[in-house]
Protein backbone atom coordinates (compact mmCIF):
# COMPACT_ATOMS: atom_id res chain seq x y z
CA UNK A 1 0.00 0.00 0.00
CA UNK A 2 1.96 3.05 -1.19
CA UNK A 3 -0.11 5.44 0.95
CA UNK A 4 1.50 4.03 4.11
CA UNK A 5 5.03 4.61 5.38
CA UNK A 6 7.24 3.73 8.37
CA UNK A 7 5.65 0.29 8.66
CA UNK A 8 6.89 -1.68 11.67
CA UNK A 9 5.98 -5.14 12.93
CA UNK A 10 6.79 -6.81 16.25
CA UNK A 11 7.01 -10.24 14.58
CA UNK A 12 10.64 -11.43 14.73
CA UNK A 13 11.06 -14.95 13.34
CA UNK A 14 14.58 -15.62 14.61
CA UNK A 15 14.23 -18.31 17.29
CA UNK A 16 15.11 -21.84 16.06
CA UNK A 17 12.36 -24.39 16.38
CA UNK A 18 11.99 -28.09 15.62
CA UNK A 19 8.64 -29.28 14.31
CA UNK A 20 7.62 -32.91 14.87
CA UNK A 21 5.06 -33.86 12.22
CA UNK A 22 3.44 -37.17 13.18
CA UNK A 23 2.58 -39.60 10.40
CA UNK A 24 -0.63 -40.85 11.99
CA UNK A 25 -1.32 -43.62 9.47
CA UNK A 26 2.12 -45.16 9.89
CA UNK A 27 2.02 -44.74 13.67
CA UNK A 28 -1.32 -46.51 13.97
CA UNK A 29 -0.07 -49.22 11.65
CA UNK A 30 2.75 -50.14 14.07
CA UNK A 31 0.55 -49.74 17.16
CA UNK A 32 1.64 -46.27 18.39
CA UNK A 33 -0.77 -43.50 19.29
CA UNK A 34 -0.06 -39.74 19.13
CA UNK A 35 -0.41 -39.60 22.93
CA UNK A 36 2.49 -42.02 23.30
CA UNK A 37 4.67 -39.81 21.09
CA UNK A 38 3.70 -36.72 23.11
CA UNK A 39 4.44 -38.47 26.40
CA UNK A 40 7.82 -39.67 25.11
CA UNK A 41 8.80 -36.13 24.12
CA UNK A 42 7.60 -34.82 27.47
CA UNK A 43 9.65 -37.49 29.29
CA UNK A 44 12.74 -36.42 27.36
CA UNK A 45 12.40 -32.64 27.43
CA UNK A 46 9.53 -31.72 29.77
CA UNK A 47 11.24 -32.16 33.16
CA UNK A 48 8.71 -34.75 34.29
CA UNK A 49 8.76 -35.48 38.03
CA UNK A 50 8.57 -39.27 38.41
CA UNK A 51 9.02 -39.68 42.15
CA UNK A 52 10.25 -38.05 45.34
CA UNK A 53 13.09 -39.28 47.58
CA UNK A 54 12.37 -38.75 51.26
CA UNK A 55 15.20 -38.35 53.78
CA UNK A 56 15.21 -37.60 57.47
CA UNK A 57 15.84 -33.90 56.92
CA UNK A 58 14.69 -33.15 53.36
CA UNK A 59 12.98 -34.45 50.23
CA UNK A 60 14.24 -34.50 46.66
CA UNK A 61 12.28 -34.57 43.40
CA UNK A 62 13.41 -37.08 40.78
CA UNK A 63 13.24 -35.45 37.31
CA UNK A 64 13.19 -37.57 34.14
CA UNK A 65 14.99 -36.03 31.15
CA UNK A 66 17.72 -36.66 28.59
CA UNK A 67 21.25 -35.48 29.15
CA UNK A 68 21.76 -31.70 28.91
CA UNK A 69 24.12 -32.12 25.93
CA UNK A 70 21.36 -33.99 24.05
CA UNK A 71 18.78 -31.31 24.85
CA UNK A 72 20.73 -28.81 22.73
CA UNK A 73 21.25 -31.18 19.80
CA UNK A 74 18.23 -31.68 17.47
CA UNK A 75 19.71 -34.87 16.04
CA UNK A 76 19.33 -36.50 19.48
CA UNK A 77 15.65 -37.00 18.69
CA UNK A 78 16.66 -39.88 16.42
CA UNK A 79 17.80 -41.79 19.53
CA UNK A 80 14.32 -41.73 21.06
CA UNK A 81 12.32 -44.97 20.88
CA UNK A 82 8.65 -45.63 21.58
CA UNK A 83 7.21 -48.96 22.74
CA UNK A 84 4.44 -50.16 20.43
CA UNK A 85 1.37 -52.13 21.37
CA UNK A 86 3.19 -55.33 20.39
CA UNK A 87 6.02 -54.52 22.80
CA UNK A 88 8.55 -53.58 20.12
CA UNK A 89 10.73 -50.47 20.32
CA UNK A 90 10.06 -48.18 17.33
CA UNK A 91 12.34 -45.17 16.63
CA UNK A 92 10.68 -41.77 16.61
CA UNK A 93 11.89 -41.02 13.09
CA UNK A 94 9.92 -44.04 11.81
CA UNK A 95 6.55 -42.46 12.72
CA UNK A 96 7.32 -38.73 12.54
CA UNK A 97 9.16 -36.24 10.36
CA UNK A 98 11.51 -33.73 11.96
CA UNK A 99 11.78 -30.28 10.39
CA UNK A 100 13.90 -27.37 11.57
CA UNK A 101 12.14 -24.00 11.28
CA UNK A 102 12.17 -20.64 13.02
CA UNK A 103 9.69 -19.21 15.53
CA UNK A 104 9.03 -15.74 17.00
CA UNK A 105 11.14 -14.69 19.95
CA UNK A 106 8.01 -13.65 21.82
CA UNK A 107 4.29 -14.10 21.16
CA UNK A 108 2.02 -11.16 21.92
CA UNK A 109 -1.60 -11.70 22.85
CA UNK A 110 -4.79 -9.68 22.51
CA UNK A 111 -7.18 -11.18 25.00
CA UNK A 112 -6.43 -14.88 24.85
CA UNK A 113 -5.43 -15.01 21.18
CA UNK A 114 -1.86 -14.74 19.83
CA UNK A 115 -1.47 -11.57 17.81
CA UNK A 116 1.01 -9.74 15.61
CA UNK A 117 1.00 -5.93 15.76
CA UNK A 118 1.68 -3.66 12.78
CA UNK A 119 2.34 0.04 13.13
CA UNK A 120 2.30 2.54 10.28
CA UNK A 121 2.32 6.24 9.53
CA UNK A 122 0.49 8.08 6.78
CA UNK A 123 2.04 9.87 3.87
CA UNK A 124 1.22 13.59 3.55
CA UNK A 125 -2.23 14.16 2.12
CA UNK A 126 -3.57 10.73 3.12
CA UNK A 127 -6.36 10.58 5.71
CA UNK A 128 -6.78 7.86 8.29
CA UNK A 129 -10.13 6.86 6.80
CA UNK A 130 -8.48 6.29 3.41
CA UNK A 131 -5.74 4.21 5.02
CA UNK A 132 -8.17 1.96 6.89
CA UNK A 133 -10.21 1.49 3.73
CA UNK A 134 -7.10 0.49 1.77
CA UNK A 135 -6.08 -1.95 4.50
CA UNK A 136 -9.55 -3.53 4.48
CA UNK A 137 -9.38 -3.96 0.70
CA UNK A 138 -5.91 -5.49 0.95
CA UNK A 139 -7.13 -7.97 3.57
CA UNK A 140 -9.99 -9.03 1.29
CA UNK A 141 -7.64 -9.43 -1.67
CA UNK A 142 -5.20 -11.53 0.36
CA UNK A 143 -8.03 -13.80 1.45
CA UNK A 144 -7.38 -14.41 5.14
CA UNK A 145 -8.33 -17.88 6.32
CA UNK A 146 -11.09 -18.40 8.87
CA UNK A 147 -8.53 -18.98 11.62
CA UNK A 148 -6.96 -15.51 11.12
CA UNK A 149 -8.69 -12.19 11.69
CA UNK A 150 -7.48 -8.62 12.07
CA UNK A 151 -8.69 -5.56 13.92
CA UNK A 152 -7.48 -2.01 14.53
CA UNK A 153 -5.94 -0.73 17.73
CA UNK A 154 -4.56 2.60 18.87
CA UNK A 155 -5.41 5.68 16.83
CA UNK A 156 -7.12 3.72 14.04
CA UNK A 157 -9.42 1.98 16.53
CA UNK A 158 -10.23 5.27 18.25
CA UNK A 159 -11.00 6.82 14.87
CA UNK A 160 -13.39 4.03 13.89
CA UNK A 161 -15.13 3.96 17.27
CA UNK A 162 -15.56 7.75 17.23
CA UNK A 163 -17.20 7.75 13.80
CA UNK A 164 -19.30 4.64 14.39
CA UNK A 165 -21.99 6.41 16.42
CA UNK A 166 -21.77 9.94 15.03
CA UNK A 167 -24.50 9.41 12.44
CA UNK A 168 -26.87 8.12 15.12
CA UNK A 169 -25.86 11.03 17.36
CA UNK A 170 -26.76 13.53 14.62
CA UNK A 171 -30.10 11.81 14.02
CA UNK A 172 -30.92 11.84 17.73
CA UNK A 173 -30.01 15.53 17.99
CA UNK A 174 -32.36 16.44 15.14
CA UNK A 175 -35.12 14.24 16.58
CA UNK A 176 -34.83 15.81 20.04
CA UNK A 177 -34.94 19.32 18.56
CA UNK A 178 -38.01 18.36 16.52
CA UNK A 179 -39.81 17.05 19.61
CA UNK A 180 -38.95 20.14 21.66
CA UNK A 181 -40.13 22.47 18.90
CA UNK A 182 -43.28 20.40 18.42
CA UNK A 183 -44.12 20.77 22.12
CA UNK A 184 -43.29 24.49 22.02
CA UNK A 185 -45.49 25.31 18.99
CA UNK A 186 -48.03 22.51 19.58
CA UNK A 187 -47.68 21.51 15.96
CA UNK A 188 -46.06 18.80 13.89
CA UNK A 189 -45.65 21.08 10.83
CA UNK A 190 -43.86 24.19 12.05
CA UNK A 191 -40.80 22.26 13.41
CA UNK A 192 -40.27 20.93 9.89
CA UNK A 193 -40.22 24.52 8.62
CA UNK A 194 -37.66 25.49 11.25
CA UNK A 195 -35.44 22.51 10.48
CA UNK A 196 -35.63 23.06 6.72
CA UNK A 197 -32.39 25.03 6.75
CA UNK A 198 -30.32 22.16 8.16
CA UNK A 199 -29.68 20.39 4.80
CA UNK A 200 -28.27 23.61 3.34
CA UNK A 201 -26.01 24.06 6.37
CA UNK A 202 -24.79 20.46 6.19
CA UNK A 203 -24.06 20.69 2.46
CA UNK A 204 -22.25 23.99 2.98
CA UNK A 205 -20.07 22.46 5.70
CA UNK A 206 -19.20 19.40 3.60
CA UNK A 207 -18.45 21.43 0.47
CA UNK A 208 -16.23 23.80 2.46
CA UNK A 209 -14.31 20.88 3.98
CA UNK A 210 -13.87 19.41 0.51
CA UNK A 211 -12.77 22.77 -0.90
CA UNK A 212 -10.06 23.23 1.73
CA UNK A 213 -8.97 19.58 1.66
CA UNK A 214 -10.02 18.79 5.24
CA UNK A 215 -11.24 15.45 6.54
CA UNK A 216 -14.62 14.68 8.04
CA UNK A 217 -13.25 13.77 11.44
CA UNK A 218 -14.53 14.08 14.98
CA UNK A 219 -13.86 17.85 15.16
CA UNK A 220 -15.66 18.64 11.90
CA UNK A 221 -18.61 16.48 12.96
CA UNK A 222 -18.86 18.46 16.19
CA UNK A 223 -18.94 21.59 14.03
CA UNK A 224 -21.85 20.18 12.02
CA UNK A 225 -23.76 19.47 15.25
CA UNK A 226 -23.06 23.06 16.37
CA UNK A 227 -24.55 24.24 13.09
CA UNK A 228 -27.87 22.64 14.00
CA UNK A 229 -28.27 24.95 16.97
CA UNK A 230 -26.98 28.06 15.20
CA UNK A 231 -28.97 27.68 11.98
CA UNK A 232 -32.32 26.75 13.46
CA UNK A 233 -32.46 29.94 15.54
CA UNK A 234 -32.67 31.96 12.29
CA UNK A 235 -35.82 30.11 11.28
CA UNK A 236 -37.21 30.34 14.82
CA UNK A 237 -36.96 34.15 14.72
CA UNK A 238 -38.88 34.37 11.44
CA UNK A 239 -41.45 31.64 12.13
CA UNK A 240 -42.22 32.87 15.64
CA UNK A 241 -42.88 36.42 14.36
CA UNK A 242 -45.03 35.15 11.48
CA UNK A 243 -47.17 32.97 13.75
CA UNK A 244 -47.79 35.87 16.13
CA UNK A 245 -48.70 38.15 13.21
CA UNK A 246 -51.20 35.60 11.88
CA UNK A 247 -52.71 34.89 15.30
CA UNK A 248 -53.02 38.43 16.66
CA UNK A 249 -53.25 40.63 13.56
CA UNK A 250 -55.02 38.19 11.24
CA UNK A 251 -52.52 38.57 8.42
CA UNK A 252 -52.16 36.11 5.59
CA UNK A 253 -49.21 33.69 5.64
CA UNK A 254 -47.49 35.61 2.80
CA UNK A 255 -47.78 38.93 4.57
CA UNK A 256 -46.81 37.52 7.96
CA UNK A 257 -43.63 35.74 6.81
CA UNK A 258 -42.62 38.69 4.61
CA UNK A 259 -42.90 41.07 7.53
CA UNK A 260 -41.07 38.56 9.73
CA UNK A 261 -38.15 38.47 7.28
CA UNK A 262 -37.93 42.25 7.28
CA UNK A 263 -38.27 42.74 11.03
CA UNK A 264 -35.93 39.88 12.04
CA UNK A 265 -33.30 40.41 9.34
CA UNK A 266 -31.03 42.56 11.52
CA UNK A 267 -31.01 40.27 14.63
CA UNK A 268 -30.46 37.26 12.37
CA UNK A 269 -27.47 38.92 10.72
CA UNK A 270 -26.09 40.11 14.07
CA UNK A 271 -26.17 36.66 15.67
CA UNK A 272 -24.85 34.98 12.53
CA UNK A 273 -21.97 37.41 12.15
CA UNK A 274 -21.11 37.05 15.84
CA UNK A 275 -20.92 33.28 15.46
CA UNK A 276 -19.06 33.58 12.15
CA UNK A 277 -16.42 35.99 13.42
CA UNK A 278 -16.01 33.99 16.62
CA UNK A 279 -15.29 30.84 14.60
CA UNK A 280 -12.82 32.39 12.15
CA UNK A 281 -9.79 32.04 14.51
CA UNK A 282 -10.57 28.34 14.81
CA UNK A 283 -10.91 28.06 11.03
CA UNK A 284 -7.50 29.69 10.53
CA UNK A 285 -5.98 27.22 12.99
CA UNK A 286 -4.13 29.69 15.18
CA UNK A 287 -2.77 28.79 18.60
CA UNK A 288 -1.41 25.59 20.08
CA UNK A 289 -3.02 22.57 18.47
CA UNK A 290 -5.02 24.78 16.15
CA UNK A 291 -4.46 22.55 13.13
CA UNK A 292 -6.43 19.78 14.84
CA UNK A 293 -9.42 22.08 15.46
CA UNK A 294 -9.28 23.69 12.02
CA UNK A 295 -11.90 21.31 10.49
CA UNK A 296 -14.39 22.37 13.19
CA UNK A 297 -14.02 26.06 12.33
CA UNK A 298 -14.11 25.47 8.58
CA UNK A 299 -17.28 23.37 8.89
CA UNK A 300 -19.05 26.03 10.98
CA UNK A 301 -17.96 28.94 8.78
CA UNK A 302 -18.91 27.20 5.53
CA UNK A 303 -22.23 26.01 6.89
CA UNK A 304 -23.12 29.45 8.23
CA UNK A 305 -22.31 31.23 4.98
CA UNK A 306 -24.27 28.84 2.77
CA UNK A 307 -27.22 28.49 5.14
CA UNK A 308 -27.44 32.25 5.69
CA UNK A 309 -27.76 32.85 1.97
CA UNK A 310 -30.28 30.07 1.37
CA UNK A 311 -32.33 30.10 4.58
CA UNK A 312 -33.67 33.62 4.04
CA UNK A 313 -35.15 32.43 0.74
CA UNK A 314 -36.01 28.78 1.41
CA UNK A 315 -37.62 29.00 4.85
CA UNK A 316 -40.37 31.55 3.90
CA UNK A 317 -41.37 29.49 0.87
CA UNK A 318 -41.56 26.27 2.90
CA UNK A 319 -43.54 28.10 5.57
CA UNK A 320 -46.16 29.27 3.07
CA UNK A 321 -46.56 25.85 1.45
CA UNK A 322 -46.77 23.98 4.76
CA UNK A 323 -49.28 26.54 6.09
CA UNK A 324 -51.47 25.95 3.05
CA UNK A 325 -51.10 22.20 3.54
CA UNK A 326 -52.20 22.54 7.17
CA UNK A 327 -55.32 24.56 6.30
CA UNK A 328 -56.19 22.18 3.48
CA UNK A 329 -55.99 19.21 5.82
CA UNK A 330 -58.11 20.98 8.44
CA UNK A 331 -60.81 21.67 5.87
CA UNK A 332 -60.84 18.02 4.82
CA UNK A 333 -61.06 16.78 8.39
CA UNK A 334 -63.81 19.28 9.38
CA UNK A 335 -67.33 17.68 9.67
CA UNK A 336 -69.69 18.45 6.78
CA UNK A 337 -72.76 20.63 7.49
CA UNK A 338 -76.13 18.79 7.23
CA UNK A 339 -79.10 20.75 5.85
CA UNK A 340 -82.66 19.49 6.39
CA UNK A 341 -85.39 20.70 4.01
CA UNK A 342 -89.13 20.20 4.69
CA UNK A 343 -90.94 17.94 2.26
CA UNK A 344 -94.33 19.78 2.24
CA UNK A 345 -94.58 23.48 1.29
CA UNK A 346 -97.66 23.85 3.48
CA UNK A 347 -95.58 23.26 6.60
CA UNK A 348 -93.29 26.06 5.60
CA UNK A 349 -96.18 28.52 5.23
CA UNK A 350 -97.60 27.56 8.60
Amino acid sequence: IPELQDIFSDLRLSSPRLDVDIDRNRALAVGITPDQIANTLYDAYGNRRVTTIQTSSNQYDVILEVLPKDQQNPTALSDLYIRSAQGKMVPLQAVAQLKQTVAPLSVNHIGQLPAVNFQFNLKPGVSLSQATSLIDNAARQIGLPDTVSFSYTGTAAAFQSSLRGLGILLLIAVLVIYLVLGILYESFIHPITILSGLPAAGMGALLTLLLFGQDLNLYSFVGIILLIGIVKKNAIMMIDFALEAQRKEGKSPEEAIFEGCLKRFRPIMMTTMAALLGTLPIAFGTGAGGEARRPLGIAVVGGLVVSQVLTLYITPVIYIYLDKFTHRRKRRSAPAAIEVWPTEPSLVNQ
